[in-house]
């Protein structure tokens, strides 16, 4: 009997002590949560963070512009952003770092109604273009018009306040510069009308990632950034190799998302993922750079190693 409560404290001791190891994380977020962060919550859902002793917190913004911010700021581990914006945010003087990709590809494209009466990108001319945000979707579509010989003297811009696919649907606009193609497209086909998506890296622009991982300059030798950028590999070859479960699983956490929409991004989105979330292709972010260099949304070219690093 003795030895029998002996077991008992002991397997209490060991339970406690792995219960105070788990070591706390904050990630925030660029948006709320749907698919296109599918590794997050598998990695989450499926123990790969506890596996690595990590207690890790998924954090929705209120702004989608504050995570690096609030990152610089110190009131987060980890940061989900941007390479298109990561090269500005660095020049004006974030302490930010990119540590990790999530989704490898471009999501961005110009989207058209595909009974509509644009066919081609030349088809443009005279025709008005809907957009939410300028900067980058600016120098992406002068790319894509440059492209096929056209200018922004060629098209009317028209800022439709983040209403895309509404714009789109009724005639306000012909086409819309920034919808994603994993999410728009499905959106447009669910309410009977089905969408084309012309791709910016067919059309001039460098490939880049959509979405990376951010962390502070100065914690880069921080070991639970290690023991993340695993979780996440494990987790993405788990969601890979069992989409439905890992589906399955990203209900459980968040079943409002249950809905045509979300699960048809979700398909879209899997082939999408970085494999190797730690790895760095610098010829990539060169290139990007280089463009938006030419595109004058940086003011100058600078090594790679001051904004993005493998961890070892």
């Amino acid at each position: 009997m003795k030895l029998l409560k002996l077991l008992v404290v002991c397997a209490g001791l060991v339970a406690s002590t792995q219960a105070h190891a788990a070591e706390k994380m904050t990630v925030l977020l660029d948006w709320f949560v749907n698919p296109d962060h599918a590794p997050l919550v598998t990695a989450l859902s499926k123990g790969f963070f506890e596996a690595e002793g990590l207690e890790v917190e998924l954090i929705e913004p209120a702004d989608p512009a504050m995570p690096p911010k609030l990152l610089a700021a110190g009131q987060g581990d980890i940061a989900v952003s941007y390479q298109q914006t990561l090269n500005a945010q660095v020049e004006e003087g974030l302490p930010v770092v990119r540590i990790g990709t999530l989704v490898a590809t471009p999501l961005n494209s110009l989207i058209v109604l595909k009974d509509g009466p644009i066919k081609t990108l030349e088809d443009l001319k005279g025709k008005k273009i809907g957009f939410s945000v300028s900067g980058f979707e600016d120098a992406m579509l002068g790319q894509m018009l440059k492209s096929v010989g056209l200018t922004f003297d060629d098209v009317e811009m028209l800022n439709v306040n983040f209403a895309l696919s509404p714009a789109l649907l009724s005639g306000q606009v012909d086409a819309v510069i920034g919808g994603y193609r994993n999410f728009e497209l499905t959106q447009l086909g669910l309410e009977g009308h089905e969408g084309t998506a012309f791709y910016p890296e067919e059309h001039g622009v460098p490939v880049y990632d959509e979405l990376i991982y951010l962390a502070h300059k100065d914690k880069l030798d921080d070991p639970r950034l290690v023991k993340f950028l695993a979780a996440i590999e494990a987790a993405t070859i788990y969601l890979t190799n069992h989409p439905e479960d890992a589906w399955q699983a990203f209900l459980e956490v968040y079943p409002n998302l249950d809905d045509a929409l979300n699960k048809q991004a979700w398909v879209d989105t899997l082939p999408r993922f970085a494999k190797r979330p730690a790895a760095l292709d610098e010829g990539r972010y060169e290139r990007f750079a280089q463009f938006l260099l030419d595109a004058e949304l940086i003011k100058e070219m600078v090594p790679v190693s001051t904004y993005a690093t493998t961890l070892r």
